[in-house]
């Protein structure tokens, strides 16, 4: 009688370390790496973004020149700030011929399945237009944006 109640407790005993250890050896997911390059407003234009450690955002708009003095000239806008807290993003850009944008929004998943496909992440948020006139003026427009990611290099072969 004594051993019918003994194994079962020598078992359990054996088992719960045994669990505890396969457990902890099971990796979490890694986080996703939103860094990359983005579609901007027209065809042609794109924006480049990296997550940094600790949250810091680098990167740059490369865009098509809007004013009459750089129409149809390419404009890179480097990120004057940027911070990223799990898939929310925010940044604001230099001031590049009386134009700078700001940008607060977030990251989600598009319809790709796979990072080398273009729109594996969608970027989603207000994007603000700030432009200053001949009189130092700054007006201000802010447009809803759904930025597709641009298809990843596959990783190699391993």
């Amino acid at each position: 009688m004594r051993l019918r109640f003994t194994l079962p407790l020598i078992s359990w005993f054996l088992a719960v370390p045994l669990l505890v250890l396969c457990s902890s050896q099971t990796a979490a997911p890694p986080p996703d790496d939103y860094s990359g390059m983005y579609s901007f407003l027209r065809e042609g234009e794109f924006v480049q973004i990296t997550i940094e450690d600790k949250g810091s955002v680098s990167g740059f708009i490369s865009r098509f020149g809007d004013s009459e003095s750089d129409r149809g000239t390419f404009l890179n806008q480097f990120f004057k700030s940027g911070k990223s807290e799990g898939n929310k993003l925010n940044f604001t850009t230099e001031n590049v011929h009386g134009v700078w944008f700001a940008f607060e929004g977030a990251f989600n998943r598009g319809s790709g399945k796979k990072p080398d496909e273009e729109g594996y992440y969608l970027l989603r948020g207000g994007l603000t237009r700030f432009s200053t006139d001949t009189e130092k003026k700054v007006t201000s427009q802010v447009t809803q944006v759904e930025l597709k990611s641009f298809p990843r290099d596959p990783a190699p072969p391993q």
